[in-house]
């Protein structure tokens, strides 16, 4: 499969584009003094732009209707995501962590291994291989045992379990509805789903905390959001066009090294470049799948 062939140079590139902002907007929220508050601040800035650029261009909001099952699996995927996300942004490095939560297409093979019975040559085998080595490669700290905190990591798969729900179900709902119709909705069912998923777990209003940050601090969150909004947007533009899932996932594994630069660069969590070959193994191995399953 080539990339070429599957997506154009106009696509892959917006899909690298997007690749880059990714990691820029999770190093924001990790940085922020609540990952919590700063997650749902991002979830209500989402909802705004959404709503506007919908305005502006005058979508139709009901057309979620024509694809409420595929949205209600994007709402799964995201409420598995963005639990898995802030915790793993609240205890463990973002370089350690993010290749780990962006293996999405290990996800699928995993499910078609495990669950539909398909079977796979030798190549792709020696490809899950070395994702694995690199995942460990990730985890390894001098001194400590390999799997030193299986709890973020635990955490960390069950957002990489939502990457690969909701990147199927948006593939899908783009081939009927517009872009920010379906950021729109997907988040309008998140908030009050995190805001009641926080309360039950500690009695944490953090809802309403979230929209006193706003109002605090607007242009902050409107920033993370804003960046969020174009890295998500040009990936579902890109499956409205037609783009292959797999070859899309293939692409945007640059975001892989870039997170890991960032967060020994910027975040200074050290071991840079120990988790840079171990994530570019990370990334190659899935690269391989992708290309070979």
């Amino acid at each position: 499969m080539l990339l070429g062939d599957e997506l154009g140079i106009t696509i892959a590139v917006l899909v690298i584009l997007s690749a880059c902002l990714h990691p820029l907007w999770n190093t924001l929220i990790k940085k922020d003094d609540d990952q919590r508050v700063a997650f749902l601040a991002l979830t209500v800035g989402l909802i705004l732009i959404s709503f506007t650029h919908i305005l502006l261009v005058d979508y139709d909001f009901g057309g979620a209707l024509l694809v409420w099952d595929s949205i209600l699996l994007s709402w799964i995927g995201q409420m598995c995501y963005g639990t898995g996300l802030v915790i793993v942004l609240r205890r463990g490095d973002l370089s350690a962590y993010y290749p780990i939560v962006r293996s999405t297409p290990v996800i699928v093979i995993s499910f078609n291994f495990f669950v539909l019975g398909q079977s796979y040559d030798l190549l792709v085998i020696l490809f899950v291989i070395i994702v694995l080595a690199g995942a460990f490669a990730l985890q390894y700290r001098r001194g400590r045992r390999l799997l030193d905190d299986p709890i973020t990591l635990g955490f960390a798969l069950l957002a990489l379990l939502g990457t690969g729900i909701y990147t199927l179900a948006d593939a899908a709902s783009m081939q009927i509805i517009e872009p920010p119709v379906l950021n729109f909705w997907v988040n309008v069912l998140c908030f009050p789903s995190y805001c009641m998923l926080y309360w039950l777990i500690d009695r944490d209003n953090t809802g309403l905390r979230s929209l006193k940050a706003i109002i605090t601090k607007p242009l902050h969150y409107l920033l993370i959001a804003a960046i969020c909004y174009c890295s998500y947007y040009l990936i579902l533009y890109v499956y409205s066009e037609g783009a292959d899932v797999a070859a899309v996932a293939t692409v945007r594994q640059a975001s892989i090294p870039i997170s890991v630069l960032i967060g020994g660069l910027y975040l200074r969590e050290g071991a840079v470049l120990r988790r840079l070959v171990a994530s570019l193994l990370l990334a190659v191995g899935i690269v391989g799948i992708i290309l070979n399953g």
